[in-house]
């Protein structure tokens, strides 16, 4: 992480904190993702299930109404700011009748009981060590388990990302390195081959990893100005790029908005601006 922060102190800080606030724009956004992740890992009433990096809570509720009343659901995140509103979703969206639960935790390392099936939406690409984290999923899943994730595959595909990103990058005093291979980071996976292997080599038999392709709504308002100003807010604070202009001079932060903004609304349409996102939609037992 930049300045040297642990995955910890990162989702715990500043940051935690932003993401918290804008769950709901997050949600809506990854609802085409979401619905995929759900539909191929077909849960069924009464399953456990374990959702790993929960966030915010929406895909543990979705779990909870899949597995139902006969079934439970832990949902696990190091986020503190993130797992407090998911809490609070719980309590006003979740029958009384479903077994569900948020937990501060690292999956890397910690036992958080045995489950028939788990599923991440974008939560499996932060571990320090992912050999370490996976053969630890592989033991809290019971015989004849399974798991099911998203998680991103290249950068240059993703168009969500990568038109901002592009718009700014020429404001910038010096381009940013690339990350370097196998370090916590949302691309981490975008090669399946190494991916397939490391779970391979974590225990698990039957790997399957398919691309799933989808345009996502970065924004979206009664006009197309509207929804422009809100996919910049979202690339500019958000997105993977927010990074870059966190600590910008106000100067630079308005020259990036009047950039973003531009290349965005190039993608604005019917008071929407959409965008492709590309994923690696992966499912091992």
């Amino acid at each position: 992480m930049a300045g040297g922060i642990t995955q910890a102190e990162y989702w715990n800080g500043e940051v935690g904190t932003r993401w918290a606030r804008n769950q709901a724009v997050l949600d809506a956004m990854f609802v085409p993702l979401t619905e995929a992740l759900f539909a191929r890992a077909g849960l069924v009433p009464g399953e456990t299930v374990l959702d790993i990096g929960c966030g915010a809570g929406a895909t543990t509720l979705e779990a909870a109404r899949w597995v139902g009343p006969a079934g439970s659901v832990t949902g696990a995140d190091i986020s503190a700011p993130l797992l407090a509103v998911g809490r609070e979703r719980a309590e006003a969206e979740a029958p009384a009748s479903v077994s569900l639960r948020f937990v501060e935790a690292d999956v890397e390392t910690a036992d958080l009981g045995r489950f028939d099936h788990v599923v991440s939406r974008f939560g499996v690409m932060f571990f320090p060590d992912s050999a370490r984290a996976f053969a630890n999923v592989r033991r809290m899943l019971r015989p004849g388990g399974r798991m099911t994730f998203l998680c991103w595959r290249p950068l240059a595909e993703n168009l969500w990302v990568g038109v901002p990103r592009d718009a700014v990058l020429p404001l910038l005093p010096e381009v940013p390195p690339p990350p370097q291979p196998d370090t916590p980071g949302p691309f981490r996976f975008a090669d399946a081959d190494p991916l397939v292997a490391l779970l391979r080599g974590a225990g698990f038999d039957a790997v399957t990893c398919d691309a799933l392709d989808r345009d996502i709504v970065l924004g979206q308002g009664k006009t197309d100005a509207a929804a422009v100003a809100a996919a910049t807010h979202v690339a500019l604070n958000l997105g993977p790029s927010s990074h870059l202009f966190r600590e910008a001079a106000p100067d630079l932060r308005a020259r990036a908005e009047a950039a973003v903004a531009e290349a965005l609304r190039r993608h604005a349409a019917g008071g929407a601006v959409r965008l492709r996102a590309a994923c690696w939609l992966v499912q091992a037992g």
